[in-house]
């Protein structure tokens, strides 16, 4: 049984959401976020990286970003930006990109269910960034950014969920990317019990994005032992029909000292060359290859793995065991300095301007991971390889504040 329960948010004054709410913290570098607040006094940017407000060069993982995070989160609360409900209710989160809607119910999900795998996971943390998310909670008393989660759709809910969207929003802006944002409260006894039942009426709950959050937050339970709002954390969930999953790619900065022509041929040992000039896989077990100015499709060959696990049957995960690996010696892409991922929604074209810069020797372009595989992996308990998933759109921070 799930346990998710309502909680009161801390939200934006709807008339500055569209001047407060902004990407997570985790998609942008520190200098990015600088050119994005520049000149809005009130971006949430100034809490989820606040080292924006400080000079330039300060260790991000240094005391003073954190009290600076607490203190401009205490700023925003002192003025009446962001307001906290007087009591605990659920929300419905619409998100609208390129006329496509996804919706999902904001909610606080036990850390004890996180701990015993109630919410499933499906990757490993870095402790670094861990311990970055532990203490940027302990600061603020508050949880900033929401966890993604997914479960397996139930018309019931949909329905809800429908019937909720006929009345008027409490917030409704679309930020500069295009995305419309657009949220309801459900405070009512009847709703707030539905809701409850029916989450804990599942059996499990999967993390799409924030594991790192996930995991943090079931450290600042375990250390404060349920204390305050600490036992539960802030997530929107949506079900999984809903869900849109773009392809995490990968760039090569050099060959490992082989040439163009042996990198093709030792790629054609493990893959057949289906066309030239295709840029993006048409389906599961295709990858696509830039280099030298030229695009190549690729067709894995049947066979290369015998493995029952679904993980080892990802195209991310042949393209790792058979190529990174043994072709470019990329052993660990967790800590490797010879690769970078590339988010699917920068598009084929991130990849041409890497590898044309000079920056990069070679890039492929992957076949998105589906919702359904991340969910067989998460039943076995298994770990997907890093940067399997690319989820669009992304949850806006400060849409919803859960304070511990």
């Amino acid at each position: 049984m799930a346990d998710i329960k309502p909680f009161k948010a801390l939200r934006p004054r709807p008339d500055l959401a569209s001047s407060i709410c902004e990407l997570p913290y985790d998609v942008m570098s520190s200098a990015e976020a600088a050119v994005m607040a520049e000149g809005n006094e009130y971006s949430f940017l100034r809490v989820s990286k606040p080292e924006i407000d400080l000079p330039a060069g300060t260790d991000v993982y240094s005391d003073a970003v954190y009290a600076k995070g607490a203190e401009n989160l205490g700023k925003m609360i002192e003025a009446g930006w962001l307001v906290q409900d007087e009591k605990p209710g659920y929300y419905v989160y619409r998100l609208i990109m390129n006329g496509r809607p996804q919706v999902g119910i904001v909610g606080a999900a036990g850390c004890q269910d996180y701990l015993d795998s109630v919410i499933k996971k499906h990757e490993l943390t870095r402790p670094v960034k861990e311990d970055d998310r532990v203490r940027h909670i302990e600061a603020l008393n508050s949880q900033t950014g929401p966890v993604f989660l997914t479960y397996r759709g139930q018309e019931a809910i949909d329905g809800f969920v429908d019937k909720v969207m006929e009345g008027t929003p409490d917030v409704d802006f679309t930020a500069g990317d295009g995305v419309q944002h657009t949220a309801w409260s459900i405070f009512d006894d009847e709703g707030v019990a539905f809701l409850e039942k029916a989450f804990g009426d599942m059996d499990a709950l999967y993390i799409a994005d924030g594991h790192h959050r996930s995991a943090a937050a079931g450290r600042v339970f375990e250390s404060r032992k349920g204390a305050g709002g600490s036992g539960h954390f802030l997530t929107v969930i949506f079900p999984d029909h809903q869900m849109n999953v773009l392809p995490y790619n990968r760039a090569l900065k050099d060959l490992n000292g082989k040439s163009a022509e042996d990198v093709l041929a030792a790629l054609l040992g493990v893959a057949e060359l289906v066309e030239e000039g295709v840029k993006e896989p048409r389906e599961r077990g295709q990858v696509c290859l830039y280099l030298d100015g030229k695009w190549s499709l690729l067709q894995f060959k049947q066979g290369l793995t015998d493995s029952e696990d679904p993980a080892d049957q990802l195209d991310v995960a042949l393209l790792q065991a058979h190529v990174l690996t043994p072709l470019f010696a990329v052993d660990d892409p967790r800590t490797s300095d010879r690769i970078d991922f590339i988010g699917g929604i920068r598009g084929t074209g991130e990849l041409e301007k890497l590898v044309n810069s000079g920056s990069h020797a070679c890039a492929f372009s992957m076949f998105p991971t589906s919702v359904a595989e991340l969910m067989a992996i998460s039943d076995r308990d298994g770990l997907m390889p890093p940067k399997s998933t690319w989820f669009e759109p992304k949850l806006r921070d400060a849409m919803f504040c859960h304070m511990i």
